[in-house]
């Protein structure tokens, strides 16, 4: 593998692993706050169909952006009434989010556009365009730096640019935020935050809706950024992948970083290289391509029981009287 092979490889790597990011980021936010949610697919899956349909109809890709994030939201507040109000079984809710944005996306995208459950194809206007970063041509010829600088980091979405900035911040918020302690606490011990007289309801819900946000950034990305209009069931597993990244990652931001890259490198050789050859046997092209869920059972089985969640994960808050 030449030099500039590898740098086309990781830069697929950059624009796969940004939705996965994004709602790895989003799991974090609610299940450190005790609310698990397997809803991400379901999110990500109606918020990537909304903010395509949106686009293709005005034309505009920020009016897009914001419809598909209003759409995760909504999902979103039907988990946290089900999951916080309601204390409903939050692993019932999350299944239940991601058959109903698998059933709606297509029912509407029939409805609206009679093409087969999908939206029309995004031209100019209607997508996120890449951004050149300043002196990205002039450096381009430059060895080994200007690849990496022209190729790697610069000419991707804003939503590229806005995930890998998430990080930092959700580090800051969770860990350097009073608002962090709060919601790291709410997910271990909701009593005691109850008893210093900060509501457990407003928290998670806040959590809730911060995961609905991010959701939305990333079913955006899909469908208007990674691709160029929305077809069925275009998540592919993303949410769950996802999951599993946040098991790895421990719930913790940076950590979730690098399993999410992990992720998307090989999902970027996947499609980079189809048959591989090793010696006389040949990986088929199938094999590569299943290899990210494959990692995702691998580490769900190896590393779910080492990874310790947050001890008031999945449980109701009963408020004493």
């Amino acid at each position: 593998m030449d030099f500039l092979t590898l740098i086309q490889v990781l830069d697929s790597t950059v624009r796969l692993a940004t939705p996965l990011l994004l709602a790895c980021l989003a799991g974090l936010f609610s299940e450190r706050a005790g609310i698990f949610d397997i809803g991400l697919e379901g999110k990500m899956l109606m918020a990537a169909f909304f903010s395509a349909a949106v686009a293709a109809t005005t034309g505009n890709v920020w009016l897009g952006l914001l419809a598909g994030i209003a759409s995760s939201l909504v999902l979103s507040g039907l988990h946290g009434l089900a999951s916080i109000t309601f204390r409903g079984n939050q692993l019932i809710s999350g299944v239940a989010i991601n058959f109903l944005a698998a059933g709606m996306t297509v029912l509407i995208a029939q409805d609206w556009f009679q093409q087969g459950g999908r939206t029309p194809s995004l031209f100019s206007g209607g997508r996120f365009e890449p951004i050149n970063l300043p002196f990205a041509d002039a450096l381009a010829n430059v060895p080994v730096l200007g690849p990496i600088y022209s190729e790697l980091l610069s000419g991707h979405s804003v939503l590229v640019y806005l995930a890998f900035l998430a990080v930092p911040a959700t580090a800051w918020v969770l860990f350097g935020t009073r608002f962090g302690l709060r919601l790291r606490a709410v997910g271990e011990n909701p009593a005691a935050v109850d008893t210093a007289g900060v509501s457990v309801v407003g928290l998670r819900y806040a959590a809730v809706m911060i995961c609905g946000l991010l959701c939305g950034i990333a079913g955006a990305y899909l469908a208007t950024a990674l691709q160029a209009g929305f077809v069925k069931d275009m998540t592919a597993g993303r949410g769950f992948i996802a999951l599993a990244a946040l098991i790895f990652a421990k719930w913790r931001p940076w950590h979730a970083l690098g399993a999410c890259l992990l992720f998307g490198l090989l999902q970027a050789v996947a499609l980079r290289f189809q048959n591989i050859e090793i010696g006389t046997f040949v990986i088929p092209v199938q094999m590569m391509d299943a290899l990210p869920y494959i990692l995702t059972v691998v580490i769900l089985a190896g590393f779910v029981g080492k990874a310790v969640p947050p001890k008031a994960g999945g449980e109701p808050y009963v408020k004493e009287r």
